[in-house]
């Protein structure tokens, strides 16, 4: 016998008092809006691999950056814009360099999703 699928209740029922409780306290739809941009940003294997790079490096220029993660100078430095345009990022001008690290906002979000790929860790997800 094959059992239905087990997403949807079959018993329409609302626990009001907990429901409202729940949804007063979302973010605003533009907060959303801002954390799924910065998450999106993420979710490009390159812009991963240079996040991750500053969590490490701390602070680095587009010339270590594209070293570290093997990639053309141009191309690092596009993607170290998108990180830039969702604060995940930001530069400063040493001299003739431009030094690039995370925000405190980019920092938390990397180690998020960097410790959530680590082997193991998947136990940690299964009773979230």
């Amino acid at each position: 016998m094959i059992e239905p699928p087990v997403d949807t209740c079959d018993l329409l029922c609302l626990d009001l008092p907990h429901a409202e409780k729940i949804r007063a306290s979302l973010p605003s739809a533009a907060a959303i809006d801002t954390a799924a941009a910065a998450a999106r940003s993420l979710g490009d294997p390159t812009r991963l691999t240079i996040a991750t790079a500053l969590a490490v490096g701390h602070e680095l220029c587009v010339c270590d950056m594209a070293w570290v993660v093997g990639q053309a100078q141009n191309l690092v430095s596009h993607h170290l814009r998108q990180l830039k345009s969702v604060d995940l990022v930001t530069s400063r001008r040493h001299g003739r360099l431009v030094m690039y690290s995370l925000t405190t906002r980019g920092a938390a979000l990397v180690e998020a999703i960097t410790t959530a790929a680590t082997p193991g860790s998947e136990q940690e997800l299964d009773h979230v």
